[in-house]
């Protein structure tokens, strides 16, 4: 999930140690767009408590444009796009549904159960390699494997911008910086 295509497996490959240098992890690359319009999306966070400030944000983007334009791993031109996960984030390694269990969250699985692919409900956990979730309507908590899952992301509600705010303002006391997630 974090990388679909090759080309963004081998732009992952190529950039984790120097996440890792930045006690960064990526959380996702995507190469978006059309032959002379695309951007190389890039969403990294710190693994501790997943923000990613702006000052952070731009030596980590300088670090890979720098990697990048050496390896060029991607043909022609595009736009480097390096971010946070933002608020509504995709959820895209087994720690981050157990990181953000009790928020709701929009999943797509890569085939049909029970005819459908797509489901929402309120995370749960993890057991194993399966994902805990409520789903909507259901009184059971469904266990999905992650390998199943095609795209997860939070859904944007009033209780998750309450945890973000009170985790942007935690962050920036601690760290005595006014940086905003960029």
């Amino acid at each position: 999930m974090r990388a679909k295509t090759e080309i963004e497996r081998r732009v992952m490959r190529l950039i984790e140690p120097v996440c890792a240098e930045q006690n960064l992890v990526v959380v996702r690359v995507r190469l978006l767009g059309r032959e002379k319009n695309n951007t190389l999306q890039i969403m990294a966070e710190r693994a501790s408590d997943g923000q990613l400030e702006v000052g952070a944000c731009a030596r980590l983007s300088r670090a890979i444009s720098a990697l990048i334009d050496v390896e060029d791993p991607v043909a022609g031109k595009y736009n480097l796009e390096v971010s946070s996960p933002g608020i509504d984030r995709p959820l895209t390694l087994l720690e981050h549904f157990s990181n953000w269990s009790g928020f709701d969250a929009k999943i797509e699985l890569d085939r049909l159960v029970e005819g459908q692919r797509r489901f929402k409900g309120k995370l749960a956990g993890v057991e194993d390699e399966n994902i805990l979730i409520d789903l909507d309507g259901e009184t059971e908590t469904a266990q999905i494997p992650f390998d199943w899952i095609a795209d997860a992301r939070l859904v944007l509600t009033d209780e998750l911008l309450k945890k973000s705010m009170s985790r942007a303002k935690r962050q920036a006391s601690s760290t005595g910086e006014n940086d905003h997630e960029h």
